[in-house]
Protein backbone atom coordinates (compact mmCIF):
# COMPACT_ATOMS: atom_id res chain seq x y z
CA UNK A 1 0.00 0.00 0.00
CA UNK A 2 2.80 2.63 1.01
CA UNK A 3 4.69 1.86 -2.21
CA UNK A 4 1.52 2.33 -4.23
CA UNK A 5 1.09 5.53 -2.85
CA UNK A 6 4.41 6.23 -3.12
CA UNK A 7 4.38 5.28 -6.97
CA UNK A 8 0.76 7.50 -7.30
CA UNK A 9 2.86 10.47 -5.98
CA UNK A 10 5.81 10.56 -7.81
CA UNK A 11 3.29 10.28 -10.81
CA UNK A 12 1.54 13.42 -9.78
CA UNK A 13 4.48 15.20 -9.07
CA UNK A 14 6.10 14.11 -12.90
CA UNK A 15 2.89 15.37 -14.74
CA UNK A 16 2.95 18.71 -12.37
CA UNK A 17 6.30 19.10 -13.02
CA UNK A 18 6.51 18.32 -16.75
CA UNK A 19 3.38 20.47 -17.15
CA UNK A 20 5.65 24.14 -17.69
CA UNK A 21 8.15 23.12 -19.86
CA UNK A 22 6.14 22.95 -23.13
CA UNK A 23 4.02 26.08 -22.55
CA UNK A 24 7.68 27.81 -21.63
CA UNK A 25 9.59 26.53 -24.51
CA UNK A 26 6.30 27.34 -26.48
CA UNK A 27 6.22 30.97 -25.65
CA UNK A 28 10.21 30.69 -25.96
CA UNK A 29 9.76 29.65 -29.94
CA UNK A 30 8.02 33.54 -30.53
CA UNK A 31 11.75 34.54 -30.18
CA UNK A 32 14.32 32.00 -31.39
CA UNK A 33 13.87 29.40 -34.10
CA UNK A 34 16.89 26.75 -33.06
CA UNK A 35 15.86 23.11 -34.79
CA UNK A 36 17.08 21.71 -31.14
CA UNK A 37 14.32 24.15 -29.12
CA UNK A 38 11.55 23.38 -31.61
CA UNK A 39 12.59 19.60 -31.19
CA UNK A 40 12.39 19.89 -27.78
CA UNK A 41 8.91 21.43 -27.60
CA UNK A 42 8.15 18.76 -29.36
CA UNK A 43 9.66 16.01 -27.31
CA UNK A 44 8.13 17.39 -24.08
CA UNK A 45 4.63 17.84 -25.42
CA UNK A 46 4.35 14.16 -26.52
CA UNK A 47 6.03 12.62 -23.43
CA UNK A 48 3.57 15.18 -21.36
CA UNK A 49 0.61 13.19 -22.59
CA UNK A 50 2.59 9.66 -22.22
CA UNK A 51 2.65 10.82 -18.49
CA UNK A 52 -0.57 12.00 -17.88
CA UNK A 53 -1.82 8.47 -19.57
CA UNK A 54 0.77 6.54 -17.15
CA UNK A 55 -0.34 8.45 -14.14
CA UNK A 56 -4.60 7.87 -14.61
CA UNK A 57 -3.85 4.06 -15.29
CA UNK A 58 -1.56 3.49 -12.16
CA UNK A 59 -4.07 5.12 -10.31
CA UNK A 60 -6.64 2.99 -11.53
CA UNK A 61 -5.40 -0.43 -11.45
CA UNK A 62 -3.60 -0.18 -7.68
CA UNK A 63 -6.76 1.36 -6.29
CA UNK A 64 -8.01 -0.93 -3.39
CA UNK A 65 -10.95 -3.27 -4.67
CA UNK A 66 -8.82 -3.50 -7.98
CA UNK A 67 -9.08 -7.34 -8.70
CA UNK A 68 -9.23 -7.58 -12.94
CA UNK A 69 -5.62 -8.96 -12.95
CA UNK A 70 -6.11 -9.54 -16.84
CA UNK A 71 -7.79 -6.01 -17.86
CA UNK A 72 -5.11 -4.56 -15.24
CA UNK A 73 -1.88 -6.48 -17.70
CA UNK A 74 -3.83 -5.05 -20.55
CA UNK A 75 -4.09 -1.40 -19.33
CA UNK A 76 -0.26 -1.62 -18.41
CA UNK A 77 0.57 -2.70 -21.56
CA UNK A 78 -1.08 -0.30 -24.03
CA UNK A 79 0.07 2.45 -21.64
CA UNK A 80 3.61 1.54 -21.96
CA UNK A 81 3.12 0.71 -26.05
CA UNK A 82 1.79 4.26 -25.89
CA UNK A 83 4.79 5.97 -24.30
CA UNK A 84 7.13 4.38 -26.52
CA UNK A 85 5.11 5.37 -29.24
CA UNK A 86 5.33 8.89 -28.05
CA UNK A 87 9.11 8.44 -27.43
CA UNK A 88 9.33 7.21 -31.27
CA UNK A 89 6.65 10.50 -32.02
CA UNK A 90 8.89 13.01 -30.92
CA UNK A 91 12.14 11.63 -31.85
CA UNK A 92 10.65 11.25 -35.34
CA UNK A 93 9.88 14.52 -35.90
CA UNK A 94 12.82 15.88 -34.12
CA UNK A 95 14.66 14.49 -36.77
CA UNK A 96 13.15 16.04 -39.62
CA UNK A 97 13.29 19.26 -38.03
CA UNK A 98 16.86 18.88 -37.14
CA UNK A 99 17.72 18.44 -41.20
CA UNK A 100 14.97 20.22 -42.67
CA UNK A 101 15.52 23.71 -40.48
CA UNK A 102 16.99 26.51 -42.25
CA UNK A 103 20.72 28.09 -41.38
CA UNK A 104 21.01 31.62 -40.45
CA UNK A 105 20.04 33.56 -37.10
CA UNK A 106 18.69 31.37 -34.62
CA UNK A 107 17.33 34.27 -32.10
CA UNK A 108 17.05 33.92 -28.12
CA UNK A 109 17.33 30.10 -27.09
CA UNK A 110 17.76 30.96 -23.01
CA UNK A 111 14.39 29.45 -22.25
CA UNK A 112 15.11 26.58 -23.62
CA UNK A 113 18.51 26.27 -22.38
CA UNK A 114 16.88 26.73 -19.00
CA UNK A 115 14.51 24.15 -19.31
CA UNK A 116 16.66 21.81 -20.21
CA UNK A 117 19.37 22.71 -17.27
CA UNK A 118 16.78 22.51 -14.97
CA UNK A 119 15.54 19.21 -16.93
CA UNK A 120 18.65 17.14 -16.64
CA UNK A 121 18.97 17.88 -12.58
CA UNK A 122 14.65 17.04 -12.35
CA UNK A 123 14.63 14.21 -14.72
CA UNK A 124 17.93 12.40 -13.11
CA UNK A 125 16.05 12.87 -9.25
CA UNK A 126 12.98 11.08 -10.93
CA UNK A 127 15.11 8.37 -13.08
CA UNK A 128 16.70 7.40 -9.69
CA UNK A 129 13.12 7.47 -7.96
CA UNK A 130 11.45 5.21 -10.11
CA UNK A 131 14.06 2.84 -10.54
CA UNK A 132 13.99 2.56 -6.79
CA UNK A 133 10.17 1.93 -6.55
CA UNK A 134 9.88 -0.50 -9.35
CA UNK A 135 13.27 -2.36 -6.96
CA UNK A 136 10.90 -2.45 -3.78
CA UNK A 137 7.90 -3.27 -5.78
CA UNK A 138 7.79 -4.46 -9.38
CA UNK A 139 5.40 -2.50 -11.65
CA UNK A 140 5.63 -2.25 -15.08
CA UNK A 141 4.50 0.97 -15.50
CA UNK A 142 6.89 2.29 -13.14
CA UNK A 143 9.61 0.48 -14.84
CA UNK A 144 9.01 1.91 -18.03
CA UNK A 145 9.19 5.42 -16.08
CA UNK A 146 12.44 4.65 -15.00
CA UNK A 147 13.34 4.07 -18.75
CA UNK A 148 11.24 7.61 -19.91
CA UNK A 149 13.10 9.50 -17.64
CA UNK A 150 16.66 7.99 -18.19
CA UNK A 151 16.02 8.83 -21.67
CA UNK A 152 15.00 12.42 -20.93
CA UNK A 153 17.85 12.98 -18.12
CA UNK A 154 20.50 12.00 -20.94
CA UNK A 155 18.34 13.92 -23.90
CA UNK A 156 18.41 17.04 -21.71
CA UNK A 157 21.80 17.01 -21.31
CA UNK A 158 22.90 16.84 -24.72
CA UNK A 159 20.19 19.62 -25.31
CA UNK A 160 21.83 21.85 -22.79
CA UNK A 161 25.13 21.21 -24.95
CA UNK A 162 23.67 22.22 -28.23
CA UNK A 163 22.01 25.50 -27.07
CA UNK A 164 24.65 26.71 -24.77
CA UNK A 165 26.52 26.65 -27.91
CA UNK A 166 23.93 28.63 -30.19
CA UNK A 167 23.76 30.78 -26.70
CA UNK A 168 27.83 31.34 -26.54
CA UNK A 169 28.72 31.65 -30.04
CA UNK A 170 25.37 32.59 -31.79
CA UNK A 171 25.04 32.52 -35.66
CA UNK A 172 28.26 30.30 -35.81
CA UNK A 173 29.14 27.91 -37.93
CA UNK A 174 30.05 25.93 -35.05
CA UNK A 175 26.83 25.86 -33.18
CA UNK A 176 24.73 25.66 -36.36
CA UNK A 177 26.24 22.15 -36.55
CA UNK A 178 26.22 21.47 -32.91
CA UNK A 179 22.73 22.49 -33.00
CA UNK A 180 21.90 20.60 -35.88
CA UNK A 181 23.82 17.12 -34.57
CA UNK A 182 22.04 17.73 -31.30
CA UNK A 183 18.88 17.65 -32.31
CA UNK A 184 19.66 14.24 -34.35
CA UNK A 185 21.28 12.68 -31.95
CA UNK A 186 18.32 12.89 -29.52
CA UNK A 187 15.72 11.90 -32.12
CA UNK A 188 17.77 8.58 -32.54
CA UNK A 189 17.95 8.23 -29.10
CA UNK A 190 14.65 8.52 -28.05
CA UNK A 191 13.27 6.29 -31.13
CA UNK A 192 15.53 3.16 -30.09
CA UNK A 193 14.04 3.70 -26.29
CA UNK A 194 10.61 4.05 -27.54
CA UNK A 195 10.95 0.84 -30.31
CA UNK A 196 12.77 -0.71 -27.33
CA UNK A 197 9.70 -0.33 -25.41
CA UNK A 198 6.42 -1.06 -27.96
CA UNK A 199 8.64 -4.02 -28.89
CA UNK A 200 9.09 -5.57 -25.16
CA UNK A 201 5.33 -4.72 -24.52
CA UNK A 202 4.20 -6.32 -27.71
CA UNK A 203 5.70 -9.47 -26.16
CA UNK A 204 8.47 -9.87 -28.97
CA UNK A 205 11.75 -10.72 -27.80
Amino acid sequence: MKQRKSGGRTLLWSVLMSSPGPLILGVGLIFGRSSTQIADFVRRSSELLAIIMSFAVFRLTTKDGYTDTAKKEKLERLTNIFVGAMMCLGGGIMLVLAFASEEGEKGNVIPGLCIAVLGVVANTVFWRRYTALNKKEPNSILAVQARLYRAKSLVDACVTLALGSVAVFPGSEFSAWLDMIGSAVVAVYLIWCGIKTVWEKTGKK
